[in-house]
């Protein structure tokens, strides 16, 4: 029989009224989350949230011990700036809540890449902090020939994120790349959007400059990475609890794939599924060894977050980097997602359950509780 706690832990999910008043911890994608905290003896309770209602849900919130977020930063046209208040709020009263929206803004947005550049899993990267920026870097990189994927700040699903490319190559030129001039904004350049269904176009350089010029209002910024030739090797994802992995997925990230040799410009082969896998997968465990005996310690210490503030669940996607001279993967960080990752591999749920415990537990005793 499991040990009975007093600790009441809530699950916070987006809905509208309706899914709030019939919220079961058996009526959603967190089931098996629920399950577990219960199985751990903790009163777990479902949280639907949306901006319409805030203030009932604080009260709610008011009422629990740990909160665990699952909101993602864009939902249906809405931000988080009202529930990262909120959020805030709880915290600063002692409430255990993952992810913390400060932890988030330092590892859950793409600005992360060009500040762990320099790592084991960094790629060439460029910060875009204004328009002006992307319009005095980009135009260069590409008159070097490179394949560039641009990223906005924060966002999810592949929405904006662009491949970008010369459309023909530069006729040949005396000078050495580094010291061409940059390209005229009416360069034709190959552009694709991230997100499923789009398709490849060829604009000019002055059009795509155009269409990024939205994802820099309200201070926001874009991250410049070179593109990944092995992106066709697909993605892995890495489940982590804290600073463990407990679990892999696979997926064939196709929207930026090249055309087929002869295909349309806009074709793209269709998505695979993603494949899950618990944290013994052996073909994961390079990787796993990477992140758990270095990677994510060198990163809390670049971004200043302590270990008892990462994340109850959070991921890392990679894109295979160039072998080495034995033939070993490389790998290349693409994202890391804080703010709502799921779906995820049954075998992370346990290692959820008992996190958020302990996380809770800790903070009532700090508390006084």
């Amino acid at each position: 029989m499991a040990m009975k706690h007093d600790a009441r832990i809530a699950i916070l999910y987006p809905g509208d009224y309706e899914a709030r008043q019939k919220a079961t911890p058996e009526n959603n994608r967190f089931a098996q989350v629920f399950a577990a905290l219960q199985d751990l003896g903790v009163n777990a309770l479902p949280v639907v949230y949306h901006d319409d209602f805030f203030a009932e849900v604080r009260q709610q919130l008011l009422t629990v011990n740990g909160v665990l977020v699952w909101f993602n930063p864009i939902q249906d046209g809405r931000d988080r700036t009202i529930l990262d208040a909120l959020l805030r709020e709880i915290a600063a009263l002692g409430i255990f809540v993952s992810a913390h929206p400060d932890v988030i803004l330092k590892m859950g947005t793409k600005e992360v890449l060009y500040q762990t550049r320099h790592m084991g899993w960094g790629s060439d990267t460029h910060l875009y902090a204004s328009l002006e920026d992307l319009c005095q870097t980009l135009p260069v990189l590409l008159s070097r020939g490179e394949v560039r994927v641009l990223k906005q700040y924060r966002g999810n699903g592949g929405l904006g994120v662009w491949k970008v490319e010369l459309a023909a190559p530069l006729a040949a030129v005396n000078e050495p790349p580094d010291t061409r001039s940059p390209l005229p904004l009416d360069t034709l350049v190959n552009v694709r959007h991230a997100q499923r269904g789009s398709v490849a176009e060829a604009i000019t350089l002055g059009e795509f400059v155009t269409r990024c010029a939205a994802y820099f209002a309200n201070s926001g910024k874009m991250v410049d990475q070179v593109y990944q030739p092995r992106l066709t090797d697909g993605m892995i994802r890495c489940y982590l609890v804290q600073d463990k992995v407990v679990g892999f997925g696979h997926q064939a990230i196709n929207a930026l794939y090249p055309a087929p040799p002869g295909a349309h410009l806009g074709e793209a082969p269709e998505p695979g599924p993603r494949l899950y896998h618990p944290p013994t997968l052996p073909e994961g465990q390079a990787l796993k060894h990477k992140l758990e005996q270095g990677w994510v310690s060198e990163m809390q210490q670049l971004l200043g977050i302590e270990t008892e503030s990462l994340p109850v669940l959070w991921d890392a996607d990679f894109l295979f980097g160039p072998k080495g001279e034995a033939g070993e993967d490389s790998y290349v960080l693409c994202e890391i997602n804080v703010s709502s990752v799921a779906p995820f591999p049954d075998s992370a749920v346990p290692y959820i359950a008992q996190a958020a415990l302990a996380r809770t537990e800790a903070a009532r005793q700090k508390r006084g509780d």
